[in-house]
């Protein structure tokens, strides 16, 4: 056990890190959720269209239109990216943001029409709420037309309305994760921003100073099993607690750098490294944790520089919806869990 009563701001709550995936020129975001059933979806948009790469690093992916991120094949720009709960139900999502798109006049000009491009990634969200409403085209379009280049809500919206974490020691002793996100503009006028769900089986710790925010709950308030020594116990390591596809964090890195499909491809591996550094376990066989990395162009940079301000700013927009979240149907927020 660990304990984790843990201020960053003196006799105050933790800090929230600044900004925001918005603070990228050219990109707008909008959720739609339903929060009686604890599910919904979250839309990026690029209006103008953005380079995309993608890099999956768990084994239990739920996802759309991915392959054509490859740097080999022919589609170089994409118009918005879906995040979405509901687990596989929740790629349908992705049609509704096509169809608000198409309306606008937004997509790929194949000729005799607009087709919009529209990666899509998933969550499992299924064991809270109710299970059997799911994020739907109608809700993607919604999510669509809520979509802002303002400041935008973190918590329990969007897709991670159902967010739960620390399940490695079941979900009876999870906590609530839900959406963050974050940013930094850099002196030569690079901007960096990240959105993310946070689904998982492991815990999550502070991005600086290494204290667990959120897990599996021990039995006294405030503390927490440690996911090492309970996997180490277990004669077959998660297969007593955790059920395929359950988990899973999606998250999107977005800047105004000027790089291609390849090197937004590396971006978005090197953004790997900001789950790394918040999220233990992370990348297992039971989540199917997906980073994209999308950019406006703009700024000539490094991509080696831009890959670790995505890793940094990743890891605050971890940090950002665990201290939002607040508690449902018995489910624990950190905020309260460690107050």
């Amino acid at each position: 056990m660990q304990s984790s009563h843990w201020n960053i701001k003196p006799g105050g709550k933790l800090a929230r890190y600044p900004g925001a995936i918005t603070d990228v020129p050219g990109i707008v975001v909008g959720h739609a959720h339903d929060n009686e059933a604890h599910t919904g979806c979250t839309v990026i948009v690029a209006e103008q269209g953005a380079v995309c790469g993608v890099d999956v690093r768990g084994s239990a992916p739920g996802t759309r239109e991915t392959e054509l991120l490859q740097p080999t094949a022919l589609v170089q720009h994409i118009h918005a990216l879906c995040l979405s709960g509901g687990s596989a139900f929740g790629l349908a999502a992705a049609q509704g943001v096509m169809q608000r798109l198409q309306e606008q006049g937004i997509g790929l000009d194949v000729g005799v029409a607009k087709v919009p491009i529209v990666p899509s990634a998933i969550l499992f969200d299924l064991a809270i709420g109710n299970p059997t409403v799911v994020p739907t085209a109608e809700m993607g379009y919604s999510a669509v037309e809520n979509a802002t280049s303002e400041a935008i809500a973190e918590g329990n919206v969007g897709a991670g309305a159902g967010a739960t974490l620390g399940k490695f020691a079941g979900v009876e002793r999870a906590m609530k994760g839900g959406f963050g996100t974050a940013s930094v503009q850099l002196p030569n006028g690079l901007v960096i921003g990240a959105a993310v769900a946070v689904n998982a089986v492991g815990e999550v710790r502070h991005p600086k100073h290494g204290i667990t925010l959120a897990g599996a709950r021990a039995d006294e308030k405030g503390q927490f099993i440690d996911p090492l020594s309970f996997l180490t116990q277990l004669a077959n390591p998660f297969q007593a607690t955790m059920k395929p596809g359950t988990n899973t964090t999606i998250a999107a890195v977005a800047c105004n750098g000027t790089f291609t499909k390849t090197e937004m491809t590396k971006i978005a591996q090197m953004a790997h490294n900001g789950l790394a550094r918040t999220i233990y376990p992370v990348h297992t066989m039971y989540d199917g944790d997906t980073v994209f990395a999308m950019t406006t162009g703009g700024i000539d940079a490094s991509v080696d520089l831009a890959g670790m301000w995505a890793a940094e700013v990743l890891a605050y927009a971890v940090h950002n919806a665990i201290i939002a979240a607040n508690s449902v149907e018995g489910v624990p927020c950190s905020q309260e869990w460690l107050d």
